[in-house]
């Protein structure tokens, strides 16, 4: 599908969705607005990152949740005997067989709450750190080094805004958990825990999601060069780089987290096991106890649902950021040329 050039208008976004831009012989298309589709991110406003990280953020939550909550229960490492699972198809079953239809989706609206602030600002601080050191490392050229440090950046912001709503999802997506609405949940553990109990797995979250998101940008930056050359709006590209992405930096980090599960659900029949009273905090307590309960295998309970999860939570996260992004800043320059 081609946006040709005819008049002023149409000058404006004359540009192939499919990313190969062609200049007509008389370079008639050469204005502000028939930049080609990799150069968006420059005159992408600020706003523009934000909401279209926003509907990324939300999308890739809504969609992929239950599998989420399925990946959270069988990180449990001493699981009750009503919920030990062997596979992501037979966990979803079972849970809704046993517990209601409704059930893998409980937590969702808190998550929905916060994804889309997390993701606006993760994006939009993404993009801007990206052109700012590819511009210092490389020249204008693309950096693998300057996407791992952006990506990494972003993580700050992003997890800031999200573990708080990590830890309420989490616990209300455990068996039998004794919270039935995400307020009370929010309620009862600042009463009982205080306000330090929403950040406990903060800097473990970020221990991971460094690591994550640096492999992640990383690995779809790369893909996309080999995929996507001329960087163009394809979805078809932006689908394969961003859930092969999604799945190396999930099988790398799932370690780190089943520790960040353990320290945001705090497990009541797994702390008694290891004799420990009280709360347990601090990432290197979670990797001991991890290990003391179920040996090396325990750092890598639930990766099967991880990566199910992330490769596809990645592939609509990408794809939908980049058709927002192509969208709202094609929309913007179309409203800002005179017909």
């Amino acid at each position: 599908m081609e946006l040709r050039c005819g008049g002023v208008g149409s000058q404006a976004v004359g540009r192939r969705m499919d990313g190969d831009s062609r200049d007509g012989g008389g370079g008639g298309c050469k204005d502000a607005g028939s930049e080609d589709y990799e150069n968006l991110p420059t005159s992408a406003s600020l706003s523009t990152h934000m909401t279209a990280g926003a509907m990324a953020g939300i999308l890739e939550h809504s969609v992929m949740y239950p599998v989420d909550s399925v990946k959270t229960r069988m990180q449990s490492l001493n699981p009750d005997p009503k919920a030990q699972y062997t596979s992501v198809y037979g966990a979803l079953k079972k849970i809704i067989r046993t517990e209601g239809f409704w059930r893998p989706l409980r937590g969702l609206n808190v998550m929905m709450l916060g994804a889309g602030p997390a993701h606006a600002l993760y994006f939009a601080c993404y993009e801007n750190m990206k052109r700012t050191l590819n511009a210092v490392f490389h020249h204008q050229g693309n950096s693998h080094l300057a996407n791992g440090i952006a990506g990494s950046m972003a993580t700050l912001l992003h997890d800031a805004v999200m573990n708080p709503a990590e830890v309420v999802k989490q616990r209300l997506q455990m068996y039998d958990s004794p919270h039935r609405s995400a307020l009370r949940c929010v309620w009862t553990v600042w009463r009982t825990e205080g306000l330090g109990a929403f950040y406990r797995s903060y800097t473990t979250q970020l221990t991971m999601n460094i690591p994550f998101q640096s492999i992640h940008f990383i690995t779809y930056e790369f893909l996309q060069e080999q995929v996507n050359p001329h960087r163009g709006y394809n979805p078809q590209s932006h689908i394969l780089s961003g859930g092969l992405a999604g799945a190396l930096a999930a099988a790398a980090t799932t370690p780190l987290d089943v520790c960040k599960t353990l320290l945001n659900t705090q497990e009541n029949m797994a702390l008694n096991l290891a004799n420990i009273s009280g709360r347990l905090s601090g990432m290197a307590n979670a990797f001991r106890m991890v290990y003391q309960l179920n040996g090396l295998p325990g750092y890598f309970k639930g990766m099967q649902a991880r990566v199910i999860y992330q490769m596809p939570s990645t592939a609509i996260s990408w794809s939908v950021y980049e058709f927002f992004k192509y969208f709202l800043t094609k929309h913007k320059l179309e409203s800002r040329t005179p017909y």
